[in-house]
C-alpha cells in the first residue's frame, strides 16, 4: 500500500468527472486499498479517486474513522444516488481544502446504489454523517467541490485563501472561517 497526492483545490484535475469502473481487477482492488491508506494517514472520512488523480467513479468512507469504534470501510464503485429526502445544513470539510469549514445544504437522507470492490451491486440507505459523505463523495465524481456549493462572498474568500496557500505551498488553512 502506498499514501497517494491529495489533490489541492485549485488543481484543475478535481474538475474531472470519473469515468465509470468497469474491470474489477487487482489494480482496482490496489487503488482502494491506496485510497484508504491515503485517507487514514489524511486524516479523513472520505476519498475520492478524482481527489488523487485518477478518473474513476469510485470513492471510500469510513465514518468510524478515528474514533474508538472498529473500521467501517466502505466502498462504492459506480455509485448512484437513486433517492433522497429532507434538506440539513451540515458544517463540511475536505481533504482537498484543508483547513477549510463551510456549512452545505445537502439531503439528510440518501439512498444510493453502487458496487463493491468485486463487482456486487448493493443498495443502502443512511443519515447522519453516512449520507453527507456519500453527497460529498459523489460530488467529487461530477468535478463538483465544496466550494460550489457556497454563496458568492465565501467563494470569493476560500478561493482566495487556496490559492494563495497554493502559491505559498502552505499545507493547512488556519482561520479559514
Amino acid at each position: 500500500m502506498a499514501v497517494l497526492e491529495i489533490l489541492r483545490y485549485p488543481d484543475p484535475r478535481l474538475r474531472n468527472p470519473g469515468k465509470v469502473v468497469t474491470a474489477f481487477d487487482d489494480k482496482l482492488a490496489k487503488l482502494v486499498d491506496d485510497m484508504a491508506e491515503t485517507m487514514y494517514a489524511a486524516p479523513g472520512v472520505g476519498l475520492a479517486a478524482p481527489q488523487v488523480g485518477v478518473s474513476a467513479r469510485l470513492y471510500i468512507i469510513d465514518v468510524a474513522a478515528g474514533e474508538d469504534a472498529p473500521s467501517e470501510l466502505r466502498v462504492f464503485v459506480n455509485p448512484e444516488i437513486v433517492e433522497s429526502r429532507g434538506e440539513i445544513d451540515w458544517d463540511e470539510g475536505c481533504l482537498s481544502f484543508p483547513g477549510a469549514r463551510e456549512e452545505i445544504k445537502r439531503a439528510e437522507w440518501v439512498r444510493v446504489r453502487a458496487q463493491d470492490a468485486s463487482g456486487k451491486t448493493f443498495e443502502l440507505e443512511s443519515d447522519g454523517l453516512l449520507a453527507i459523505a456519500i453527497q460529498h463523495e459523489g460530488d467529487h465524481l461530477d468535478g463538483k467541490l465544496m466550494i460550489d456549493r457556497i454563496g458568492v462572498l465565501r467563494k470569493r474568500m476560500l478561493h482566495r485563501r487556496m490559492e494563495k496557500a497554493a502559491q505559498t505551498g502552505r499545507r493547512a488553512l488556519e482561520g479559514c472561517r
